[in-house]
């Protein structure tokens, strides 16, 4: 049998750390930034740890 491969879309998009949790980009801030308060622009900066039920589905992705 050959390996899965990885979803090409999901390894550009989230990472995991060390632990084995899923880091991924803020949502929100591609466009529209008029509109948002500076509160959230800036807690939006970086990247975030997504929650538990997001992370199962996104490491089905990546782990092929």
């Amino acid at each position: 049998m050959p390996k899965l491969k990885t979803k090409s879309g999901a390894k550009k998009r989230f990472s995991l750390t060390a632990t084995g949790k899923v880091r991924a980009g803020q949502a929100g801030k591609r466009h529209g930034m008029v509109k948002r308060s500076q509160k959230f622009i800036r807690n939006a900066r970086g990247t975030t740890i997504l929650k538990d039920c997001d992370a199962r589905i996104v490491k089905l992705f990546l782990h092929g």
